[in-house]
């Protein structure tokens, strides 16, 4: 056997996680929460939850941990880190996900791999009921927290889950981050939730949505793309996925909304593709969620 002891795994510093089981579906979740040291602020910790948790903790425990101790140059302050993930040990289960972070009424799909269970969509409502129900109720019971300030992140299928749950439960949440939003998914299911949430925007106060996607998920393709076996059939994904055109048209039609009950603004990460936007969002959720000040633009 070669390799380094598993004895000698590194922490991820100031962080715990619990396997929990819903009550929605009967299905274990790892939930992985990191705390800051020190006394809480006067009105508790801001709080961000992140869908994919598996994938995100490192990245996302690493930055707060870097930039909160230089607020004065970061404008980011300590907080509380949930993440709700899978008790497994790679990066994602794509099958558990898939249903998660699916929209309903959802649909089902080819198996991802030989002899392993069909693919099914449609069960973030479950999903969400399960971080409002369960999840937020459990971290509030240890922790100061602020309700005022709390997050919520995903990226991909997760953009569009925090899309899914602005337009259902516009109050859950105050900041909004929806990393490449999957919005043109299932013929664009997402739409089937706007008008309600736009006839009644009840928003909290100083909501605000962060949209983005990569440099190369808009028409152009990765340097390494270019000239590839699979160059046209990319192209041509391109133009069904439309990741900055989707983005982009919701962000005007929700900043034209009566009164603008939602800030929303959109970023375009240059060099990033689909995933490797991922670290560079997870930064960005960070900045949001536990900014010192607010921005004056956008």
């Amino acid at each position: 056997m070669t390799g380094f002891p598993n004895s000698n795994a590194a922490p991820i510093g100031g962080t715990t996680f619990r396997d929990i089981v819903s009550a929605q579906n009967g299905a274990t979740y790892r939930v992985f929460i990191h705390q800051p040291d020190g006394e809480a602020p006067a009105a508790g910790w801001p709080v961000i939850y992140m869908t994919d948790g598996n994938a995100v903790i490192g990245t996302a425990v690493d930055v707060i941990r870097a930039q909160s101790n230089y607020p004065s140059g970061t404008n980011v302050a300590p907080g509380v880190i949930v993440t709700i993930g899978y008790p497994v040990d790679a990066a994602y289960d794509p099958l558990r996900r898939s249903w998660d972070l699916g929209l309903p009424p959802g649909k089902t799909y080819p198996p991802f791999f030989e002899s392993s269970p069909s693919v099914k969509t449609g069960g973030a409502e479950e999903f969400i009921s399960f971080i409002e129900d369960q999840i937020k109720p459990m971290i509030e019971a240890a922790l100061p927290i602020d309700r005022a300030r709390q997050a919520l992140f995903g990226h991909s299928f997760g953009g569009l889950f925090v899309l899914y749950t602005l337009f259902t439960r516009p109050t859950a949440f105050t900041t909004w981050i929806a990393a490449s939003p999957s919005i043109y998914w299932e013929d664009r299911v997402i739409e089937q939730y706007y008008p309600g949430f736009a006839t009644s925007p009840a928003t909290n106060a100083n909501a605000a949505l962060f949209l983005s996607c990569g440099e190369y998920e808009t028409d152009k393709l990765a340097p390494f793309q270019i000239g590839a076996a699979d160059e046209a059939e990319r192209l041509a994904q391109k133009k069904v996925t439309l990741n900055d055109v989707l983005a982009m048209e919701l962000r005007d039609r929700l900043n034209g909304l009566p009164e603008r009950p939602l800030r929303v603004t959109f970023e375009i990460h240059p060099g990033e593709n689909h995933m490797s936007l991922l670290p560079v969002a997870v930064n960005r959720a960070i900045q949001h969620a536990f900014a010192i000040r607010k921005s004056q633009t956008g």
